[in-house]
């Protein structure tokens, strides 16, 4: 099975692109999109079995990693400002993308209203064979997210210690 997308609630459409395009790199495919509650479409039946009924309406903007992965932003018309990151809910609470540059993304998630939440580290800090390195950040809305200057597998294949 392959990854093929992942959906992103944001508390602002606008700053959301700017910010998933200007800091992350993502590529824009179809724009900020307004999707109404009804049941007259298959779109309209799906989003009320997904989203349940009274929901109203939402924006929802497309975009693409540099390696077509789909990521999915929606900002719904009844909406929080921030994701309330509780640790003790269940749930997907971030993702990881990969980049050579930390340094960049690091300064602009904090130039566009994100949050860097630690300092890089080194999974072998001691092993200069292996220079893997990671961090967690936050979008503008609270949505976490990690940056692997390495393949997933190269972190968790047989030989990680």
């Amino acid at each position: 099975m392959k990854m093929n997308h992942v959906g992103i609630m944001v508390g602002d459409m606008d700053q959301a692109v700017e910010f998933y395009t200007k800091v992350l790199g993502l590529r824009l495919i179809m724009k900020n999109t307004k999707i109404v509650e009804e049941r007259k479409t298959a779109i309209g039946r799906m989003c009320i079995a997904v989203f349940g009924e009274g929901f109203e309406a939402f924006n929802i903007a497309h975009m693409v990693t540099t390696d077509g992965i789909g990521v999915e932003l929606f900002e719904m018309k009844h909406r929080a400002e921030r994701h309330d990151l509780d640790f003790a809910r269940l749930g997907i609470f971030h993702f990881c993308l990969q980049t050579d540059d930390f340094e960049t993304v690091m300064r602009k998630t904090q130039e566009y209203g994100g949050k860097v939440r630690m300092d890089v580290m080194r999974y072998h800090p001691d092993d200069d064979n292996k220079p893997a390195k990671m961090v967690y950040l936050e979008d503008p809305f609270g949505n976490l997210f990690e940056l692997y200057s390495h393949s997933y597998e190269e972190t968790y294949a047989a030989d990680y210690e």
